[in-house]
């Protein structure tokens, strides 16, 4: 993939000596006559490189822009021309509904070859709503793409690896496969909305979505998937963090409202694996305009936890025996017991209202003892909490902590807004207002108490669930795609770095970590950290982050560079290189296009001469991913590769 160049770091052994930064002269460098050895893998630097100016946004042209929410359990898709802004188009037919409209449509595929194919046939591809119940398919893929990431229970590794296999396939296939029928099948219908005609003259721009708690190389595998599916090349394709879209969405959507500026609130965006929180704080009202207030967090507890400890209810009231021979030989009277459960109690259950629930099993006999009765499965209250609660209480305590992080950093948290499918739950919706309301005020007293400050300073915290929430992600995609950035500044979810090698000091450095540099002719030490970007740091994507360097070669040698981008999660991150921390990316940059008078000549005191190359690197880290880009004299140059481990 080549991209704009990032930041660098640890260099390969035939550059080692020619990654010598800020230490520049017009003329020659002293000499020292002590012995020499290798130097380690290290770019040699004597001080910190220096951020410098940042430069301006560019004009969005009028164009048909397309959102993808590229869901765990659904996927959804939005178009809008820029002609029309206010007329936001969410897709709602899909192959295998049976006339039957959807928001969204299954994240689930399958791979089929019929028998006796000859070698080097492509298996045929099921997805959506094609599938019969008693079918197999792969379900929650995307998952597999960020392997920091835990997997939850009822997802195997192995049966997935096995599927994958049978038709040599990788994860970032399935997924390429999966957004190719989506990008199909989205321009059909586009194509269908606003005839063929229009379509061939008119650009398509696609944004796509992914988590916020995401690892920058399943950001750029997700990216990569979505170009081979034929959304665009590279650069092209936007990407933004789900709940940053619903934010998009949501602050529009929700006015007028409560909320003003200084205000921080938490987008709770619930889906059907995981659940994703990122905190704002209004800048601007009109415009809107936010920024990040909090380091976005997130947890596997997404609705479709529901849904398997729903199956785990209904097998405990069945029996394992009779359980599976419903799945097996009544695949339909399972799927409406489900399907009921999905559209009915997950979003509608009121533990005030609903006493009881009728779940329908049709076929099914009565049975006094497991509670069924003329084709339903009766539910108590107390059953559906039992299933509900654990999931939901571990929504509960993620938005706490968030909370809790902006109070400490002495921010007022004035709201929390609801989105995704599990966000349109009405009983997470009661308990999370429950939560934020139920403390008792402080006993009262003639003087003010700590606790009277606490309660003046810690207003009561509102909590909103608009209305299409569940499309709130792809809505806010497109509103991204249309307006730019609402959003002017992001915290930083890790520390990012390179290392670098400078002059040994006695006094900071073990003498056994010092090696004799014949080019700077001084010993030096490697593999120290120079961090860039601090953990929970603010940037903004209309800002890079811009340092300066200096790179010496000697003559003949190649001016193909290797860097390594590093990143750390810990709070306090280290001085020196440690295994524990993260290789990001390995760029590669080829500067042999940079013009030959833009080196400098430089000569050693024993007349070894080598050119030094003065640069600046840019990183931008947007919503969901990092941009990158080289400089020489304000003038971009050469081509850089970068591989995301």
């Amino acid at each position: 993939m080549n991209i704009p160049l990032p930041i660098h770091s640890s260099p390969s052994l035939r550059n080692r000596e020619s990654r010598d930064y800020h230490i520049k002269n017009n003329t020659s460098i002293s000499s020292n006559t002590s012995t020499q050895r290798t130097p380690p893998p290290a770019a040699e630097a004597i001080n910190g490189p220096v951020r410098e100016a940042a430069r301006g946004s560019a004009v969005i042209n009028d164009k048909l822009i397309v959102g993808v929410d590229f869901g765990t359990t659904f996927s959804g898709v939005a178009a809008v021309y820029t002609g029309t802004p206010d007329d936001i188009e969410i897709i709602k037919t899909w192959p295998g509904g049976n006339g039957i409209t959807s928001d969204k449509v299954p994240t689930e595929l399958s791979y089929d070859l019929p028998p006796n194919s000859p070698p080097g046939t492509a298996p045929t591809i099921k997805w959506g709503f094609q599938f019969k119940p008693e079918e197999s398919r792969l379900r929650c893929i995307k998952l597999f793409l960020d392997r920091s990431q835990k997997l939850p229970y009822y997802v195997s590794p192995l049966e997935t690896a096995a599927q994958l296999k049978k038709f040599k396939k990788t994860v970032a296939d399935a997924v390429s496969d999966y957004l190719t029928q989506i990008y199909k099948h989205t321009m059909d219908t586009l194509t269908r909305r606003y005839g063929e005609t229009f379509m061939a003259s008119t650009k398509v721009s696609f944004v796509l979505t992914c988590p916020a708690v995401w690892s920058d190389a399943a950001k750029n595998t997700t990216l990569q998937a979505a170009e081979r599916a034929g959304m665009g090349a590279g650069g092209q394709i936007q990407i933004i963090s789900e709940p940053e879209a619903a934010a998009v969405y949501t602050l529009k959507a929700i006015q007028p409202n409560h909320l003003k500026v200084g205000d921080n609130f938490i987008v709770c965006d619930g889906g059907g694996g995981t659940v994703d929180l990122i905190a704002y704080k209004i800048v601007s009202l009109n415009p809107i305009k936010v920024e990040e207030s909090a380091v976005g967090t997130g947890g596997l507890c997404g609705s479709a936890f529901l849904n398997y400890r729903f199956e785990e209810h209904v097998k405990s009231r069945l029996g394992q025996s009779r359980f599976d021979d419903m799945k097996a030989k009544r695949g339909k009277t399972w799927q409406m017991g489900l399907r009921y459960f999905e559209e009915f109690v997950k979003r509608n259950f009121n533990e005030d209202e609903h006493q009881e629930v009728n779940v329908p099993f049709p076929g099914l006999p009565d049975d006094e003892e497991a509670g069924l009765d003329s084709g339903f499965l009766v539910m108590t209250a107390d059953q559906i909490k039992e299933i509900f609660d654990p999931v939901v209480k571990e929504v509960c305590e993620l938005v706490q902590g968030q909370v809790d992080n902006l109070r400490a950093l002495g921010g007022i948290v004035s709201g929390i807004i609801l989105v995704g499918g599990f966000g349109q739950s009405d009983y997470l919706y009661r308990k999370l207002k429950t939560h934020f309301t139920s403390a008792a005020p402080p006993p009262y007293s003639e003087r003010p108490s700590q606790a009277n400050i606490d309660m003046r300073e810690r207003p009561s915290v509102e909590v909103m669930q608009p209305i299409y929430a569940w499309t709130a992600v792809v809505r806010g995609a497109v509103l991204r795609g249309l307006e730019g950035n609402m959003v002017i500044s992001r915290k930083a979810r890790m520390h990012y770095g390179t290392s670098y090698a400078t002059v040994y000091d006695e006094e900071k450095h073990s003498v056994a970590e010092r090696y004799w540099s014949p080019l700077w002719e001084r010993w030096m030490v490697s593999d120290r950290m120079q961090w860039h970007i601090a953990k929970g740091e603010a940037l903004s994507p209309m800002q890079p982050i811009a340092f300066h360097y200096t790179r010496n070669f000697r003559p003949g040698q190649s001016l193909v560079v290797t860097d390594d981008l590093i990143a750390c999660q810990a709070d306090e991150p280290p001085k020196a290189f440690t295994r524990d921390l993260v290789h990001v990316c390995t760029l590669t940059t080829d500067l042999s296009a940079v013009p030959r008078h833009l080196f400098t000549r430089l000569t050693t005191t024993r007349g070894v001469e080598f050119d030094n190359l003065d640069f600046t690197l840019e990183m931008i880290v947007d919503s969901a991913g990092l941009g990158f880009e080289l400089k020489v004299d304000g003038v971009r140059y050469g081509r850089v590769d970068a591989e995301f481990h």
